[in-house]
């Protein structure tokens, strides 16, 4: 039996867009990427703004945020998502990829989340908080830094500019 080898960089994973196609991470190589568990019913929700704002002003230097939204934080997220695409667009003019629903802890976490918290652990354990947790990973796919829920966007933006 052969067991797969233990993920190393952010090309080792795939995720579904909320649109619904798959999209392989590896595309991302090369950008420094910017990995959120968002969530659209939270009182962080407006950092949606300041997301997009990282992301229209540094995009073109190769900044990428990816959006994950996620339900495991008071229920805080849409059932559909449709829905949640249309809200984030509608209400904050989200351009950065977003991402199907997703867990980001326990059992049922996506792989990708699984990695980041082994990679850059939270203060107790690797456990993901809250929503708007963010993650920060270099051209090279490898995870630099880790933010708690309450960091703003633009806090974020001198350690990007370091890595662009």
């Amino acid at each position: 039996m052969t067991t797969s080898p233990e993920p190393t960089t952010l090309a080792d994973f795939e995720a579904r867009r909320i649109t619904g196609q798959d999209q392989r991470l590896a595309d991302y190589l090369g950008s420094v990427v910017l990995v959120v568990n968002t969530a659209s019913k939270c009182g962080l929700t407006p950092q949606f703004q300041g997301l997009e704002s990282l992301y229209s002003d540094l995009r073109e230097q190769g900044l990428v945020v990816l959006g994950f939204p996620c339900d495991q934080f008071a229920n805080q997220e849409f059932a559909d998502d449709a829905e949640t695409a249309d809200f984030c667009q509608l209400n904050y003019g989200v351009t950065f990829p977003m991402f199907a629903k997703v867990d980001v802890n326990g059992a049922d976490a996506h792989p990708l989340f699984g990695w980041l918290r082994s990679e850059k652990g939270g203060v107790l354990n690797d456990a993901i908080k809250w929503n708007f947790t963010k993650f920060l990973i270099d051209r090279e796919g490898r995870p630099v830094r880790r933010y708690a829920p309450t960091v703003e966007p633009a806090a974020i933006e001198a350690d990007i500019r370091k890595l662009l």
